[in-house]
């Protein structure tokens, strides 16, 4: 996925925060922030916290970005802070 990435630049980056994104959203119940924008950002925020994640934990090595599956994992972690954060204003 990263060699993806690196290849096709930011719109890759985009196209994949986007479907990471989103899947992430209908996976997990409830209200959440935003549309198209933050859909994107969510994914692009799953896919850097996985990958810092992964390399901490040793699963990537340093520079190695997370996959697709990773990247959802990641925005999903990302939405139950949201909501945890959200839930005691």
């Amino acid at each position: 996925m990263s060699q993806y990435l690196a290849d096709h630049g930011w719109l890759a980056w985009i196209v994949i925060g986007f479907l990471a994104g989103a899947i992430a959203k209908a996976i997990t119940p409830g209200r959440d922030p935003g549309g198209c924008l933050m859909t994107i950002l969510l994914g692009i925020g799953g896919a850097v916290l996985a990958g810092f994640l992964g390399q901490q934990l040793g699963w990537y090595r340093p520079g190695q970005g997370a996959g697709f599956i990773a990247a959802i994992v990641g925005a999903i972690l990302i939405l139950f802070v949201y909501r945890l954060v959200a839930g005691r204003r």
